[in-house]
């Protein structure tokens, strides 16, 4: 009986201890190879250095403020932009305190243009609540409050945004969209100049 127990038990044990180690450091360790031989910069977070300092990352959005920059969608992740609290709010259609929110935030942003409508990109939050990107809707809704902040012309404002847009994927899939840290970079750029 005790025989039997162990020839049935073996095969089931052997089986998992082969598979644990296949599937748990023998597949993790061949796509990190793999990753790092072929995608090196996607691989390592898709740092953004400057002079040999990481200034953020082209995947994870980042709060900027100030009238002298672009600002990103709100963030849900945290306290804001919190990469290890990634996460959307999870409060629904019927919550109050999302209605709140957004409604202040709407209120907000119209009092820097009365009148029009807000992007949408502009008062809700993504899914990751770190979503680097804006449509472009949302960029020119903030161009004449960056131009006046920083000296410079619409005009120039617009083109660092038609600079930096990145076309749907595969031509279709999306919508045309700005990488905020990508903008707010050329625009300190246009300072140097």
């Amino acid at each position: 009986m005790k025989q039997d127990i162990i020839t049935a038990v073996r095969p089931a044990i052997v089986m998992g201890l082969l598979f644990a180690l296949l599937l748990g450091l023998a597949y993790p360790l061949a796509l990190l190879g793999i990753g790092q031989a072929i995608f090196p910069h996607q691989a390592n977070g898709s740092l953004v250095v400057e002079r040999g300092q990481v200034v953020g990352s082209e995947l994870i959005g980042q709060g900027f403020t100030g009238d002298r920059y672009f600002h990103g969608r709100p963030s849900a992740a945290g306290k804001g932009y919190d990469g290890l609290a990634s996460s959307g709010s999870n409060l629904g259609p019927t919550s109050q305190a999302l209605a709140d929110r957004v409604t202040a935030d709407v209120a907000a942003l119209q009092a820097e243009h009365p009148g029009r409508t807000v992007p949408a990109d502009l008062a809700t939050a993504s899914g990751s609540g770190l979503d680097p990107e804006i449509s472009l809707a949302a960029a020119a809704w903030q161009v004449d409050r960056i131009a006046r902040a920083r000296g410079l012309s619409p005009a120039i404002v617009r083109q660092i945004i038609a600079s930096e847009t990145r076309a749907p994927v595969l031509g279709f899939l999306g919508e045309a969209r700005v990488n905020v840290l990508a903008l707010n970079r050329m625009l300190d750029a246009q300072r140097s100049r």
